[in-house]
């Protein structure tokens, strides 16, 4: 489906762009990916590494509604990876959190409605679900909007969508960099904020494959949920160094204990697939009727969920052990 195609991956230079456009240019064989980000050196350390004709690089900000609209001519695909991510920094900065995750949002919808873009999907967080955090809090509001996006195309073809999934293996500002380098240091005692904090766990290259995949299938309107194991934060500790002592020092500003992806809110809406969760739209959409229990690309069927399932960490059927854990690329930094 990317074969001669225009693609356009906002925030292209963070560590999901670079994975995703180095993934797609090894499998496919589009016409432009065009790079949309703020951060000049950073595209050029990007185009340093990443040699194709097909890479265009595009300075500019999502919070710039007339530059993103400039970008996307001609595009047919756009990936929207921009967004403040990091909750403590969300928590001290909630106006900027704002101009990015949800003005941000809604300016890409514009531009591609504008320039009658085919597919847009953004990419979401767990925290989104029930959200108690300012970043959680805004990519609801950024889903929300991208759901009701498909209501608003008129004469345009443009469909939206949203990815949402778990921790990325080796994020920056994670756990798991942090407990490496305490290792490492030779620090004995590892600061864990709960014993029995759990989390969805998912490698950046899953993460890419997933969207790669949804994109193939979208109908606009959905929210795709992966089905990922769960982890103990303190399993991660052990995996990495099993000698460690534990130092609980309580939860940061906006955390929970355990995440949620399927909120129980939104059971009479979850379907299951054998390797996701699709939650369909609340809304009624006015111009189609679309059948979301089936797979458009391999005709399967989906299962509606009963009322009050919910999909969390804490519940998950599958958690990883530390032998298991052990055996993730956890020196992978993104």
């Amino acid at each position: 489906m990317f074969k001669n195609k225009n693609i356009l991956v906002t925030g292209g230079t963070g560590s999901f762009g670079r994975r995703f456009v180095s993934t797609i240019l090894q499998s496919h064989k589009p016409n432009k990916l065009v790079i949309y980000s703020r951060d000049e050196y950073k595209q050029y350390e990007m185009s340093s590494e990443i040699n194709s004709e097909a890479i265009r690089f595009f300075i500019g900000d999502v919070r710039d509604k007339e530059r993103l609209a400039m970008a996307m001519r001609g595009i047919d695909i756009v990936v929207h990876c921009a967004a403040l991510k990091q909750v403590p920094a969300s928590e001290y900065n909630p106006m900027e959190c704002i101009k990015t995750n949800i003005h941000g949002a809604e300016n890409v919808i514009h531009a591609a409605i504008k320039n009658n873009v085919e597919k847009v999907i953004a990419l979401s967080t767990d925290k989104a679900a029930n959200p108690i955090n300012l970043y959680g809090a805004t990519k609801l509001a950024s889903d929300k909007l991208f759901v009701a996006a498909n209501n608003i195309v008129g004469d345009s073809h443009t469909r939206f969508s949203v990815v949402r999934y778990g921790n990325v293996v080796g994020s920056r500002g994670s756990v798991i960099p942090l407990f490496k380098k305490l290792h490492l240091n030779n620090t004995k005692t590892f600061p864990i904020t709960d014993p029995n904090m759990t989390r969805f766990l998912i490698t950046l290259q899953q993460g890419v494959d997933f969207v790669i995949s949804c994109l193939s299938y979208m109908q606009g309107g959905e929210i795709f949920v992966p089905k990922l194991p769960s982890v103990l934060i303190s399993d991660i500790a052990k995996a990495i160094n099993p000698d460690a002592n534990f130092e609980v020092i309580g939860i940061r500003p906006g955390e929970k204990i355990h995440e949620v992806m399927c909120p129980e809110d939104d059971s009479h809406l979850t379907i299951e697939f054998e390797n996701y969760f699709l939650i369909k739209p609340a809304i009624k959409f006015t111009d189609s009727d679309i059948d979301y229990l089936t797979n458009i690309k391999d005709n399967s069927e989906g299962k509606l969920m009963s009322q009050g399932f919910s999909y969390n960490s804490r519940d998950n059927k599958y958690f990883l052990s530390i032998d298991e854990i052990k055996k993730i690329n956890l020196e992978e930094e993104v």
